[in-house]
């Protein structure tokens, strides 16, 4: 018999999550592979995607939604578990958290081989943990990667406005809107303060943003990696020193200086925080596959982020590109222009305030000019806020 406290802690789960707003990623995994993963940075709602879905298309008696961190786990295993639930007619596990347990590769493995009728589904609030383990698992798992919220998703989520998924083309063709708001610009600029992650409407939403980066970094990255307290804490340091003068050219020497440590260690340290969602780092297209090219800028990984480690002043053009490459890189692959911010794709992006000019890129081909503080836009000049509706 499978644990009647699991069975409690499911149907509390089940009986609290929201239903009313689902997050892009909903429709897009298969959830009747027989193995999927969803990972990404901590706090963006994978916990709750795996409830809603549980809640709204499974029979409850045929599936179990568990977290990995559970106490039941100090004396039992995952693959005990799913033996077990197998044995009384089980056919969907829900994972939440599978980076926690300790040998969770390992016992997905041996549960996949074993188990042919049983389809998993597991999260991971660390990428770091699951992009470790994922080699021994490319032959089993399919694995997926689910970012914060766009403005798009924020609208529909904090608002009720319910707007498309505008494709790239139908944005640079101004074909995008927000249904019922002749004034976009108020909502932007809620968004970009605080509606990134699907918990800002809480109370306190700062103070919580800023207990997440330390959980990342002091719990999540620190068990990767396996470094000392003392390491984490200049991780800290480091971001923190990043997001005083992002966007930045990478350089080590610099940044060692800066937080004390050694230049060598440096790109892995940049990689830890990119993989665990506090930066981003801009690529050129020299690498052929995407995210193998030259880092050309750094940024910090998003606008609410910037704003709370800025203490609520960030640098109005710095927060511009930063959301521009935030949005655009879930859909599209995004590479640094050797003449203007961005590329993708056969067009160039030169992002800016209300007066930003076309100097920069008037001889360029398809060279579109991003400009904040217009509601819309005309010919090759497109408004910020267009591109929080790509996904």
């Amino acid at each position: 018999m499978i644990d009647n406290s699991l069975i409690a802690y499911q149907n509390e789960q089940l009986r609290r999550v929201p239903t009313a707003f689902r997050r892009y990623m909903y429709h897009s995994l298969p959830w009747e592979v027989r193995m999927v993963g969803l990972v990404g940075p901590r706090g963006v709602g994978k916990s709750t995607l795996l409830l809603q879905y549980l809640s709204e298309h499974q029979q409850h008696e045929n599936s179990l939604y568990v977290s990995a961190d559970s106490f039941y786990f100090s004396t039992h295993t995952l693959a005990g578990l799913a033996d077990d639930f197998v044995k009384y007619g089980g056919g969907h596990l829900y994972i939440d958290e599978v980076h926690k347990y300790k040998n969770w590769s390992r016992e997905l493995k041996q549960i996949y081989d074993t188990h042919s009728a049983l389809k998993v589904t597991f999260t991971g609030s660390s990428i770091l943990d699951i992009i470790d383990g994922e080699a021994d698992l490319s032959r089993r798992a399919v694995i997926y990667s689910m970012q914060g919220l766009s403005f798009r998703e924020y609208l529909a989520m904090f608002h009720d406005i319910q707007v498309p998924v505008y494709t790239l083309e139908q944005i640079l063709s101004h074909q995008s809107s927000v249904p019922g708001v002749e004034h976009p610009l108020p909502l932007f600029r809620q968004y970009l303060r605080e509606g990134y992650y699907p918990f800002s409407n809480e109370t306190d939403f700062p103070l919580r943003l800023e207990q997440i980066v330390r959980q990342t970094i002091e719990s999540d990255i620190a068990q990767y990696a396996d470094l000392k307290a003392s390491t984490a804490r200049k991780l800290i340091q480091l971001l923190g020193v990043i997001s005083v003068i992002a966007p930045m050219k990478p350089n080590a020497d610099s940044l060692s200086q800066e937080v004390g440590v050694s230049k060598n260690n440096i790109s892995d340290y940049l990689v830890y925080l990119e993989k665990a969602g506090m930066i981003g780092q801009l690529r050129d297209n020299t690498g052929g596959l995407r995210g193998l090219g030259k880092v050309e800028k750094v940024y910090i990984d998003n606008p609410n982020l910037m704003t709370v480690l800025a203490y609520g002043k960030p640098d109005p053009g710095n927060l511009r590109e930063t959301f521009f490459y935030n949005q655009m890189r879930v859909q599209n692959e995004v590479a640094a222009s050797r003449v203007s911010d961005f590329v993708i794709g056969d067009y160039t992006f030169e992002v800016g305030g209300r007066k930003k000019g076309k100097r920069q890129i008037e001889d360029i081909p398809n060279g579109i000019v991003v400009k904040d503080d217009i509601e819309y836009g005309s010919f090759n000049t497109v408004p910020l806020w267009a591109f929080g509706l790509n996904y």
